[in-house]
């Protein structure tokens, strides 16, 4: 597998995640039927160059905010999420399940 293209094809998908709705690194690996959760993340860790990719929209399978730890601050991913209105609760977004978005569920857009 090419590592440019596996992550260009996470950032698509990261891209399309509504605002205020999220999704998981899970959820990303299953739409492209590649990968791991764990190379999803380590996609979205790199993606620091590029502004225009909502990683703070991708929450492990439980809706913890696993990923806040390489932002710019350990509060940053939440105060991003809050931002679109998502309340986040001891580092876990409230109401997950409603709020979640599945990326093969929108595969006609990607």
């Amino acid at each position: 597998m090419d590592k440019g293209h596996y992550f260009t094809w996470v950032y698509d998908i990261t891209r399309r995640i509504p605002p205020g709705r999220v999704t998981t690194y899970g959820a990303i690996a299953d739409s492209l039927a590649l990968g791991s959760a764990r190379m999803v993340g380590w996609a979205l860790n790199k993606c620091a160059p590029f502004d225009d990719i909502p990683a703070h929209r991708v929450v492990n399978r439980k809706g913890e905010l696993s990923g806040r730890i390489h932002f710019s601050t350990p509060t940053r991913m939440q105060e991003l999420l809050e931002k679109e209105g998502i309340k986040v609760v001891d580092n876990r977004v409230m109401d997950f399940e409603l709020l979640f978005w599945h990326p093969a569920e929108h595969l006609e857009d990607l």
